[in-house]
């Protein structure tokens, strides 16, 4: 294409200010504002002069686009105005899927969530006092349940606990080390320096805590002797990280926490432990150990434990703070705590998912149901969907497999399920994938060797249907 012959491409494209006030787009600007058309018209019409540039279109090209620019620009106009963040479904398998949002919540949440969000609230205020309040009380009285009156029934000797909220786990750990160690040594396992989501590592948050980093043993190897050496006038702190995302196999060894409380006792100085997954439910009872729980932690007598909300706790995004009430205290009165507090929809989703807790109703938090399914149970679910879709171009059958629980928890753990695998005469798995992906909603699956997998344990049973029909007109 010629120079010249492009100059007269850019000459037929009208300006702005012609598109936006053409009578194809006047009930638009009526509907949605004329500086959101604007702005619609606008990139629609640079993409077009993109498309010129790059010699993709011809006079028979642009007068096309021309008859059909009207649409375009209302297509344009909806994304723009449409939500970035959608519902997709996770048919991967992976329960705490951290690029799908990890836990998603129970019902009782949405309908907490609902009733608080929309109206005022007493998030900080006694109702019956008639007086200012901490926000930290509606979730601190049912976690003194869960642990404090769990403890105390099983005769610990750790049983005033305490307990309070901050946005993330990172930002718990921050918070307990900038409160109970500023200016002091840490003593920690080098094989516990973990990196978490984002290429955070703990020597990092260390830092930004104003503690002093002291390692101690190898990265396959520490004793208890490790850490008796390393203790001096200095140290402020003893902090145990679990390789919650990693394993080390072989041969290794590491100090039970049972004796590491014993040195915290001896010497006088607090055990700090970051759990970050935060189990308040037997994983065992799914066939999953080697997982600690936040309860076991304490009853052995660990001063605070710090883990996550939204891993296999299953609730909403926050970091939590459990244990002895004086340390608890002083965290609490730290300034960091109001800058890494978390707000009213947090509390209200903690709440509700807490209350399913306290009432025993696991079935009612998403992700422990998902764990508690049989491979059975998904098998029939698998079975009835493959028997939906009528596609001879498609080959779709149901095989054993297994689903992980993801988010950094039980790396190890594998929980037996059955999955769908399809896979297409005319296109490869990776674009059957990717037409997945563009149904609405998304489906978001596997693919391996070659086919597509995917695994209904962690699809909500009534989005069966919908997999079916995308699968049928795929």
């Amino acid at each position: 294409m010629k120079a010249s012959s492009k100059s007269d491409l850019y000459r037929k494209l009208p300006s702005v200010d012609e598109l936006v006030h053409s009578p194809e787009l006047v009930n638009l600007i009526s509907q949605a504002g004329e500086a959101p058309v604007t702005d619609s018209a606008r990139s629609v019409l640079a993409r077009l002069r993109d498309e010129i540039t790059a010699g993709h279109l011809d006079t028979n090209g642009i007068d096309i686009a021309l008859s059909g620019i009207a649409s375009a620009v209302e297509r344009e106009l909806r994304q723009s105005l449409s939500y970035s963040l959608r519902t997709v479904i996770n048919a991967t398998g992976v329960i705490l899927h951290t690029n799908l949002g990890r836990a998603p919540l129970p019902a009782s949440a949405f309908e907490h969530l609902k009733e608080i969000v929309g109206n005022y609230s007493n998030l900080e205020f006694e109702i019956d006092k008639g007086a200012r309040g901490r926000r930290d009380i509606h979730v601190d009285r049912l976690f003194r349940k869960l642990l404090s009156e769990e403890l105390a029934g099983a005769g610990s000797g750790t049983q005033d606990v305490s307990t309070i909220v901050v946005n993330n786990n990172a930002a718990a750990v921050l918070l307990a080390l900038n409160t109970l160690a500023e200016g002091g040594e840490v003593v920690v396992s080098r094989g516990e320096l973990v990196e978490i989501g984002g290429s955070f590592r703990i020597p990092e948050v260390m830092t930004k805590s104003n503690a002093i980093l002291r390692e101690v043993g190898t990265t396959n190897r520490t004793r208890l002797t490790d850490y008796e050496s390393a203790v001096t006038d200095k140290t402020r702190l003893l902090l145990r990280v679990h390789r919650s995302n990693f394993q080390i196999t072989g041969f290794t060894e590491q100090p039970r926490v049972e004796e590491l409380v014993a040195l915290a006792r001896k010497r006088n100085i607090p055990l700090l432990e970051d759990l970050g997954s935060g189990a308040l439910f037997d994983l065992r009872s799914v066939g999953v150990s080697d997982e600690p729980g936040v309860l076991e932690s304490l009853r052995a007598g660990v001063d605070v434990v710090t883990y996550s909300g939204d891993k296999l706790l299953g609730g909403p995004q926050a970091g939590i703070l459990s244990g002895r009430s004086d340390l608890i205290a002083r965290m609490r009165a730290n300034s960091l705590f109001r800058a890494l507090r978390v707000d009213k929809l947090t509390y209200a989703a903690l709440e509700a998912t807490l209350l399913a807790y306290v009432k025993h109703d696991h079935d009612a938090i998403p992700v422990l149901h998902m764990m508690r399914l049989s491979k059975d149970e998904i098998g029939k679910r698998a079975k009835a969907v493959a028997e939906k879709i009528r596609r001879p171009e498609l080959s779709i059958s149901v095989m054993d497999g297994e689903s992980v629980i993801g988010g950094g928890a039980a790396p190890s753990a594998a929980l037996p399920t059955t999955l769908l695998a399809v896979t297409s005469k005319t296109v490869s798995a990776d674009e059957l994938a990717a037409r997945l992906r563009a149904s609405a909603p998304p489906i978001i699956a596997r693919v391996e060797d070659a086919q597509v997998l995917l695994d209904l344990r962690t699809v909500f049973p009534e989005q069966d249907e919908t997999v079916a029909w995308a699968l049928q007109q795929i």
